[in-house]
């Protein structure tokens, strides 16, 4: 099945439908890229829709935080953590530092920051406490 990006006018704003959690939201620039991500992983990466959680609540330091996008396994266990940004938005090392925070919990062995002109992807070695980035 093939996913492609539903836009609608919903009055004054754009709407997008997001797949994921099966309704339509405020199409912001962040919100953009999520969902250009989303397919992506669905078309290309053949990632199926169930295995992919969007702006659920993590308990981060005692404060509740929501993720921008989790990619579970077979096992349904944390695959790859993303962070989306809006495409003006430098991927700093805070970005990736949020995205981290998140993990820190989660523990997926990937994690991605996106603006959706670039794409930075790091594996998480967390038995020997190591980090490199990866190409794809």
């Amino acid at each position: 099945m093939a996913f492609t990006l539903k836009i609608r006018e919903n009055g004054t704003q754009q709407e997008v439908f997001d797949p994921v959690r099966q309704k339509w939201v405020v199409m912001t620039p962040e919100e953009h890229v999520r969902q250009v991500f989303i397919l992506y992983l669905l078309n290309v990466k053949k990632f199926p829709l169930s295995h992919l959680s969007v702006e659920h609540a993590v308990t981060v330091n005692g404060m509740t935080q929501r993720y921008d996008l989790v990619v579970f396994d077979d096992e349904l266990q944390p695959y790859m953590v993303v962070e989306c940004k809006a495409p003006h938005v430098k991927l700093t090392q805070q970005v990736a530092d949020q995205a981290a925070r998140y993990n820190a919990v989660l523990r997926a062995p990937i994690v991605c920051v996106t603006n959706g002109v670039e794409r930075k992807l790091f594996r998480i070695d967390f038995e020997n406490e190591r980090i490199c980035e990866l190409e794809d």
